[in-house]
């Protein structure tokens, strides 16, 4: 009976498990008031609570340091976390992950949502375009009052002040700020001559920041065609237009260095490439003067006819070789010419006429022997012919006495073909009787 009960263990683990794998307790998004709150060195460990109940929640030191403000005893909170069960004390609770005064809920659910449309559309994931080396011109949308504008332009100077920078005055905060935000840009983009644009503002709420969250601002900087570099508020926070914007930077001095190069050390750089073109020339001069040198020490230029001696002898060997082979082939076309000359003689078409010209005359006397003998015979065939069709004609034989019987013009072959009284004809060899069956007799010797 005692495998049947579950150790408290067991039955922990296994409800640890049913939390963890439940879906809808993966994310969760609660409101409530903060208490039993203690501000510790490390994890923080307090509840959450409305009128109706009460739960524990644990906010570890990675995410209490991205706080922005200070949570205090009482204070309304909007969190985000997971619920799961600490299985050391047997009890549910909820690790936050995310946690925020509930004043500004609204505004983070809006960010969110206009960050998923803008992600969905590939604004965040469209290519970045990159950022000249040596710009000239660079512009700088911000407000022209502020620690902003003087960290940007001690920066520029400091680092490569051969670069012009242009101001153009920009409210970046308040309701009209991105209007006037995205007013800036295009003026920049209308002038068209900026090799960078920057976009920057200082540190400050979401409710401070938030019209660089607004979807007008972030579809101008998508469309600009100047590369533009973000940066809006501190380090830790991110705005759309960070998001939008081909290079985010921590800061506007950040900001700055993005935009310029130290011009100390491009020079440096110029004056070391100008060094090792000048050593590589140098390294390359010395081996022509070796080429050269060793070039001027050959043969070929102290003894000039060694370099064509070879090519003479060889032309020699060739002439020579060219007069012999053409005298044989001219021997050898000669004796040719005269065995086809006598073959010529032999085959004289003249003789083979006149010899065709006497065969020819045979062939027609012979003809014309054959074709009276021929025809000689063909006459005593028809002859033959003539007399044995004669002698078969039945004219012929009537004479002889013969004679043949029609009835109805149809030759009376039997007795049985005509009856008695029947009239039938008989044709003799000079005329025709009719004649009346008045009798019939069977021939009885047949």
């Amino acid at each position: 009976m005692s495998n049947e009960y579950l150790t408290v263990s067991t039955l922990t683990k296994y409800i640890k498990r049913k939390f963890d794998v439940d879906p809808y307790l993966e994310r969760v998004y609660l409101t409530g008031e903060i208490s039993n709150f203690r501000n510790r060195p490390g994890h923080q460990y307090f509840s959450l609570k409305d009128n109706n109940a009460v739960i524990s929640a644990t906010m570890f030191k990675s995410a209490y340091q991205r706080l922005k403000f200070t949570p205090e005893e009482g204070m309304k909170v909007l969190v985000i976390g997971r619920v799961s069960v600490y299985s050391d004390q047997g009890k549910y609770q909820i690790y936050i992950e995310h946690m925020e005064p509930d004043g500004v809920g609204a505004l983070y659910q809006a960010l969110e949502e206009m960050k998923k449309k803008l992600k969905n559309e590939g604004l965040f994931d469209a290519p970045k375009k990159l950022l000249p080396t040596f710009p000239k011109r660079i512009a700088v949308v911000t407000s022209p009052s502020g620690a902003v504008i003087r960290d940007i332009m001690t920066t520029v100077k400091r680092r490569f002040p051969i670069a012009e920078l242009v101001l153009f005055p920009t409210k970046v905060q308040g309701k009209q700020a991105a209007d006037t935000i995205v007013e800036s840009i295009r003026q920049v983009e209308e002038k068209g001559d900026f090799d960078t644009l920057i976009i920057a503002r200082g540190g400050g709420s979401i409710e401070d920041l938030w019209p660089f969250n607004e979807e007008k601002v972030a579809r101008a900087i998508f469309a600009a065609q100047t590369p533009v570099i973000s940066s809006v508020g501190h380090e830790t926070d991110t705005t759309i237009a960070d998001l939008v914007a081909d290079v985010r930077a921590a800061t506007p001095t950040a900001a700055a260095e993005l935009a310029v190069p130290q011009l100390t050390e491009e020079i440096l750089k110029i004056d070391q490439v100008h060094l090792r073109l000048l050593k590589s020339y140098q390294r390359k001069v010395e081996r022509a003067e070796e080429r050269l040198k060793h070039s001027l020490n050959s043969y070929v230029f102290r003894q000039p006819q060694r370099l064509y001696e070879g090519y003479t002898q060889n032309l020699d060997l060739l002439t020579e070789r060219l007069e012999r082979e053409m005298s044989e082939k001219i021997t050898s076309y000669q004796q040719d010419l005269r065995v086809y000359n006598m073959q010529l003689q032999s085959h004289n078409p003249l003789n083979l006429v006149r010899q065709k010209e006497d065969n020819l005359q045979q062939v027609t006397a012979q003809l014309k022997v054959q074709i009276n003998r021929y025809m000689e015979a063909q006459q005593q065939r028809l002859d033959y012919g003539i007399q044995s069709l004669d002698y078969l004609s039945p004219l012929k034989i009537m004479h002889r006495g013969y004679s043949y019987a029609l009835k109805d013009d149809t030759i009376i072959k039997s007795t049985n073909d005509v009856n008695i009284g029947e009239t039938i004809d008989i044709h003799l060899s000079d005329g025709k009787l009719t004649a009346k069956v008045t009798e019939k007799m069977e021939d009885t010797h047949g």
